[in-house]
Formats: structure tokens, sequence, C-alpha cells
């Protein structure tokens, strides 16, 4: 129990730490306030540093950069010029931490990586995280990447080299091989004291894996059930048996789903034969929501990684094919018109009322595609539900167009004929219901072959939207009689 005078003593401290903190005076504070907003990355800030590091001012550029944040340090390397990153680092040798390099931009960190030398990386590598380590290593030259290997202690060594083994965005690749493990046979009060003896702790854990003596887990002890059980309890009888395990293989959006899906703050990944080899936890899981999202989105639209700091010659050579497959669709679309070029010179209200149908069709494609394109990402569609999926988003789109239709029938009615209005308002129905099929069925045929749903969903989708809208809308009119063929 604890004594009611420690209590008293604990608060009466923490009343004059108060008091302290509050002695400061106005002027410090202020002063503080203005270091802080002085060193913000903004463009005058960012400008001095250039300016210093041109005039060889080597401690000037130091001073600037000794308060930032890491994160701000490696946001400065970004945004100053390419030309004078090297002279910066060079500037900044003891304040290029590991924390620093982590937070680099993947092109901006190989190329600041090619020009230290081997041994300068290593010594960075070892203080690193193995999964930061990998991450700083998987990019550069298989030449590069060994030269610094070479430089590294052999149980780092080992542990990289493990970890490149894997293909990229597994589990095995970005997990962090410190684990808190402990065999099963142990008390509370006797892992309470190997966490007190124990002089490798910088690593953040948030339970504690308990492990057989083939170390395979057998169950997982939350810290704060640690603290308030009593010493003399066995950990097989307060530990959490249900866990969810990991396999090494595993791709980091489905180790997203499961973080998500089971609301895990941390997660064991084992090998092959089902051993405990490192784990994943919520910060990890973080990065990967966030780089998968911004990667969907990029792909979607066709521009690559979409990094602003991504050589000119990669993102040309990523962008340019997609914009030729779209070159070769509008040809598609272009060919159809061609078709009908007799109609749309006999009656000028078609070439006026084209785009909107294209227009209307590429909009509703579009909105179907980003939700099919998410839900297989997420695994809400599967094979299980694809086709309960498809006629949802078809009874959605019949209603979409149904909407659409009575609008621009009426407006196409009163400005041209009635006969217009009719056509053009079931040339909408018609395109939204195939854009509709398309946004869903475009996505799931990419998926079911292998590739990625992302990279050109939105091509094929915006040619069928298009070549159909047209022909639907043309062919209506011809048939009509609106208009000749």
């Amino acid at each position: 129990m604890v004594d009611p005078t420690s209590l008293d003593e604990i608060r009466m401290a923490t009343d004059v730490e108060e008091m302290a903190k509050d002695a400061v005076r106005p002027d410090d504070r202020i002063d503080d306030e203005r270091h802080d907003e002085e060193n913000r990355l903004k463009r005058s800030y960012v400008a001095r540093v250039r300016d210093a590091l041109r005039d060889g001012d080597t401690q000037g550029v130091y001073d600037l950069v000794e308060p930032l944040h890491p994160a701000d340090t490696a946001d400065l390397l970004e945004l100053i010029e390419e030309v004078d990153r090297a002279n910066l680092a060079a500037a900044i040798t003891d304040l290029m931490t590991p924390e620093v390099v982590a937070e680099l931009n993947d092109h901006v960190r190989e190329l600041m990586m090619e020009e230290l030398a081997p041994a300068d990386v290593a010594t960075i590598t070892e203080q690193m995280d193995t999964d930061d380590a990998v991450q700083l290593l998987e990019d550069l030259d298989e030449a590069d990447r060994q030269a610094i290997i070479d430089e590294l202690e052999p149980e780092t060594q080992a542990a990289v080299e493990s970890a490149l083994s894997y293909p990229e965005e597994t589990a095995g690749r970005l997990m962090n091989r410190h684990v808190m493990a402990v065999p099963e046979h142990l008390t509370v009060g006797d892992l309470i004291d190997y966490l007190r003896d124990e002089g490798d702790l910088e690593h953040d854990f948030y339970e504690v894996f308990v492990v057989d003596a083939s170390h395979h887990p057998v169950g997982t002890c939350a810290l704060n059930w640690i603290l308030t059980t009593p010493r003399a309890i066995k950990l097989t009888d307060v530990m959490k048996r249900d866990q969810t395990l990991i396999p090494v293989t595993t791709d980091q959006e489905e180790v997203a789903l499961m973080f998500q899906k089971y609301a895990l703050i941390s997660a064991a990944v084992v090998d092959e034969s089902g051993r405990l080899v490192g784990q994943m936890t919520v910060d990890d899981v973080v990065h990967i929501i966030s780089e998968e999202a911004g990667e969907d989105a990029l792909l979607l639209s066709g521009a690559g990684d979409g990094d602003i700091n991504e050589p000119i010659r990669e993102a040309y050579s990523s962008r340019v094919r997609w914009l030729v497959a779209n070159l070769g669709t509008a040809v598609v679309a272009s060919a159809i018109i061609a078709f009908f070029g007799a109609a749309i010179e006999e009656l000028v209200a078609l070439a006026v009322l084209m785009p909107i149908v294209a227009s209307i069709g590429g909009n509703a494609g579009t909105q179907t595609m980003a939700v099919a394109v998410r839900a297989i990402a997420t695994n809400q569609l599967t094979r299980a539900n694809t086709w309960r999926i498809v006629w949802r988003e078809l009874r959605v789109a019949l209603l979409n167009g149904a909407t659409i239709a009575v609008l621009i029938g009426i407006a196409a009615g009163v400005l041209f004929s009635p006969e217009m209005g009719a056509v053009i308002a079931l040339a909408m129905v018609v395109n939204i219901a195939i854009s509709g099929l398309a946004g869903v069925l475009v996505p799931v045929a990419f998926e079911r072959m292998g590739q990625d749903p992302a990279v050109a969903s939105s091509v094929f989708v915006t040619m069928i939207t298009d070549s159909m809208g047209f022909f639907a809308f043309l062919g209506l009119a011809v048939a009509a009689g609106l208009a000749p063929l």
C-alpha cells in the first residue's frame, strides 16, 4: 500500500516544479517563441541556410539547423536545391542522425547516401532499427548496398541481410527484429525483475511475447497486466493466448487490414516454421496506410510515384506510357464519332450534346471505380460477394442515370425538340449504367489477373464510357430518324 506521506511529497514536488515553470521570466518565453517561429521552414529561413552554404559559412549553417527537430531537418534537406544538399549534409554531419535519415524522402535519401562513404552510412545504419535500416539500403544500387553491409557489425549485418531476403512490401522486410520475448515458465515477478535488469530496452514495445521452448509464440502479456498482477502469478495464467500471428511473407496491405480489423497495437511476425522472428507495431502500420493510400491515388491518375523529388527521367517514363495508352483509347472514341460523321453534319444539336453524354458518363464511371478499388484494397470486395456488389452498383447507376436523364431530357426538349430530349435521356441512362458496370468490372478483372486494379483501371473505364456514350447517343439519334447515318 502506498504511504499517504509519500503521496503528499509527490504532490509537493509537482507543485514546486509547476511554480518553477511559472517563474520563468516572460522575456525568456518571448525569446523562445520568437526562436521557434524563426526556425520554422519558411522561404526566408531556407534562403538564409542556402546563402550561408554558398558563402562557405559552415558554422552559420550549423547554428541555423541545430535547433530543428529531426523531421524538420529532413524537410530542409528536401527543400534545399539538389546542388546544395551534399554541402548541407557535410556542414551538419553530427546532426545527420538516424532519425533525420529515416524521415527523408526516398529519392533524396538515396542521393544523400550516394554522397557519403560506405563507412559513414554504416555508422548511421548501426544506430537505426532494422526496419529503418532496410528502408535506407533497399533502394541503393547492389554494389553500393553490399559495400555498406560489409561495413556493418556481424549482428546487424545478419539482421539486414535476413530482412533483404524477403520480398519488398512484406512483413519480413518491414518488421522490427527487436522483440521482447520471454519463456512461458516465468512468473509475473520474474518478468518484472528481468525487465528491470535488462539493459537493452531502448526500443518501444507495448506487450511482452511469451514463447515455448521452440520459440513459438504461445501468448502475450500487455504491460498494464504485468504492472497490476501479483508477482507470484504465472505468466501462463494471465497471458492472452488468442493472438494474431503475421507470416513473414504477408503483404503490407494485408498487415494493415489485420491491424484495422482486430484493433491491434502490435503483433508477432513468425517464419515458415512458426518461430517468432519479429513484430509489427501500430506506428509501422500508420506509415503503411499513408503510403498505400497515396500510392493508389497516384496510380489511378497514372502519375507513377508522383514524387516531386523523383528524377525527371523517371517521372517522364512513368507518366508518358499512360498518356500514350489514353491516346489509343481516344482514337477509339474518335472513330465512333467519325462513323456517325454524316449525322453530326446534318444535325448540329448532336455535336452540342455529345460532350455532355461523355462527361457525365465518365464521372459516373470514375465514382464507381474509386469505390471498387478501395473495396478491393480493404478486402470488402472479394470473390464471395463480387456479383452482389456488381448488382448493387448497377442499381445505383440506373437511379443516377434516371435522375440525370430527366434533367437533360427536359432541357434538350425545350432547346431543340422533344424527340432530341427523349434520345439524349435514353442515351444518358444507357451510358451511366454501362459506366457503373465498367467501374466495378474493370478493377475486378485486373485483380483477378493478379494486377494492381489501381494502375490502369482509369484508362479502360474512360475508353468504355466515352466510346459507349458516343455510340449510344449517336446510334439512338439515327435510329429515331433525327439524322441520316
